[in-house]
């Protein structure tokens, strides 16, 4: 996402809490090291306006999580690129993965304790094979 169209929710969490966004050219060697990582699926705040409010709640559940992990950002076009292979289907998502394997997902903005639970489970849980991928049929 070019600097000047990130909406500046999603830019202070680049900033100021040091998450990198990851590109197209960058995911490999962003997902290559061993542990737990969580992918922060983008889109355009003024279609989905979630996702700026997951980009606030971002670092709080981070720190409330049972493991740590690294978190990266995927702008809305690699987001949607890569939507398809880990099964996401609504905005925003979080991805869990660890070693590269896939953990899991959290579609849609959740209340609070959903998020702590569920990222609590998906951490402690075991990489299981990715979804089925869904091709959109056109009508």
């Amino acid at each position: 996402m070019a600097e000047a169209s990130r909406h500046p929710l999603i830019e202070r969490l680049l900033r100021e809490c040091s998450v990198p966004e990851v590109g197209s050219e960058g995911i490999d060697a962003f997902l290559a090291p061993a542990g737990d990582v969580v992918l922060f699926f983008t889109e355009d705040p003024m279609r989905f306006r979630e996702v700026t409010d997951l980009a606030v709640i971002l670092p709080e559940i981070r720190k409330a999580a049972s493991r740590p992990f690294r978190l990266g950002v995927l702008p809305p076009a690699l987001a949607n690129a890569k939507a398809a292979t880990y099964g996401v289907r609504r905005w925003p998502a979080l991805v869990f993965l660890r070693d590269g394997g896939w953990l899991g997902n959290i579609e849609g903005l959740r209340d609070w304790s959903e998020y702590v639970a569920l990222a609590g489970a998906l951490l402690a849980g075991e990489i299981r094979p990715l979804p089925p991928k869904v091709i959109p049929v056109a009508t």
